[in-house]
């Protein structure tokens, strides 16, 4: 990712924040499978949260866990809406900040649990972030996606992303790839991929959830 697309999702931020979930049921079946693929006492670590939706519902199941955007008004919303929900009770597990895999690499940390929903297809090159994340994660630790392939996409919405990137309507980092050239990518990174579900209740789902330990 790029300050440009920094920049693009700084803009798109509130709009995004007020989109509802486009399938409820899907949503709620990943947090369920999410859940139980975060084992007692995890270190988590969510790359891409936007603004928090899924950190705020699946934050409880860790011992810590960091929610990270290279959007600074995404994580702005993200921390407004924890507030809100420490109202009702204090999560001190969560927290979020303005941060990227390649920047948090810098940093030595390490987790038991690294998440991305949403995310691989907008992160930049595959081999990259795919690498940066298993040096993220300690030794047999767990990484999951959820993220959709565009490669699967009807061929004219391919065709029209370059066009909508010119005039403001979608970031510069798009990867275009297949569910199967995905679970390879996974596999070359240096992961041993555990399931590969789909869980949209609607239409044809071209996001396959994916979870992967690190070998």
């Amino acid at each position: 990712m790029s300050e440009q697309d920094a920049r693009f999702w700084d803009k798109a931020a509130r709009k995004y924040a007020a989109s509802p979930i486009a399938d409820e049921a899907g949503f709620e079946r990943t947090l369920a499978r999410t859940r139980a693929f975060i084992p007692s006492g995890a270190r988590a670590l969510e790359l891409g949260c936007g603004t928090g939706t899924a950190a705020l519902r699946l934050a409880d199941a860790a011992v810590s866990y960091l929610a990270t955007d290279i959007s600074a008004r995404m994580i702005a919303i993200a921390q407004e809406k924890l507030a809100k929900a420490r109202e009702n009770g204090p999560n001190g597990r969560l927290s979020f900040r303005q941060a990227t895999a390649s920047t948090l690499v810098r940093e030595n940390a390490r987790y038991d649990v690294v998440i991305g929903f949403n995310y691989l297809h907008l992160a930049g090159n595959p081999a990259v972030v795919l690498n940066d994340i298993r040096t993220l994660l300690a030794p047999g630790g767990i990484f999951i996606s959820k993220t959709p392939c565009v490669g699967e996409m009807n061929v004219l919405i391919r065709l029209v992303i370059p066009l909508m990137h010119l005039v403001g309507k979608a970031p510069s980092s798009v990867t275009s790839f297949s569910a199967a050239s995905l679970d390879e990518a996974i596999s070359t990174a240096g992961f041993a991929v555990l399931e590969n579900e789909r869980h949209g209740s609607k239409k044809r789902d071209i996001r396959p959830f994916i979870v992967a330990r690190a070998l």
